[in-house]
């Protein structure tokens, strides 16, 4: 059950909304920032509607992630093509494309909000902070993404993914610093069974 909440709140991808503003400015403010980005590590915490989950974060463009849980023997890792979920407890290992996943927008080779398959539906912001919400053409009905930004200076806050069930999970950063020189091998871990297959992407070649 748990791995079922955790490869559903990754993989569920944006609902449209009919009468959303959207401020190109905003758009493009998160695009730079995020074209701009290397590397980050930091910590997060995940929350849903029945558990609260912290753990640490890393990330390196194009195509690679990594988080490991806490108070749970959890890691998921993607490495440029897929996503692999790792249950320790059973030494399995569950694969899905990286291009179903929030995850997988953020870490493009080019991230493009305003021209490519990525379409920004709403935006919002305050004094601190702006938010994009997104969908994935084609893909409008499967739930919807708002990725928060601080505003000055820009820097990721956090993201926020509603499933085609109207199930919400939250993943808020904290104190996220700029990192590029992982060991070699941190994006990647040992296959043992692999249960469900997925696809290389171009996106991350």
């Amino acid at each position: 059950m748990l791995k079922k909440l955790i490869i559903a709140c990754l993989c569920a991808l944006f609902v449209y909304g009919a009468n959303a503003a959207v401020d190109k400015q905003l758009v493009v403010n998160a695009e730079k920032y995020l074209n701009a980005i290397t590397g980050l590590t930091g910590d997060f915490t995940q929350k849903s509607a029945k558990r609260t989950d912290t753990g640490k974060f890393s990330m390196l463009r194009p195509g690679r992630v990594r988080l490991d849980y806490n108070e749970m023997p959890i890691q998921l890792i993607a490495d440029g093509k897929d996503l692999y979920f790792f249950d320790k407890s059973l030494d399995q290992i569950t694969t899905v494309p990286l291009t179903s996943t929030p995850a997988g927008i953020l870490i493009r080779k080019k991230i493009d909000l305003r021209n490519a398959d990525i379409n920004v539906v709403d935006t919002n912001e305050n004094k601190t902070s702006f938010s994009l919400k997104m969908n994935l053409r084609g893909q409008e009905g499967l739930g919807n993404m708002t990725v928060v930004f601080d505003k000055s200076p820009v820097k990721l806050q956090s993201w926020t993914v509603v499933d085609a069930t109207g199930a919400t999970t939250s993943v808020v950063f904290s104190n996220l610093k700029t990192k590029t020189n992982f060991d070699k091998n941190y994006f990647q871990i040992s296959r043992h069974k692999t249960i469900s297959g997925g696809g290389g992407d171009e996106f991350y070649d």
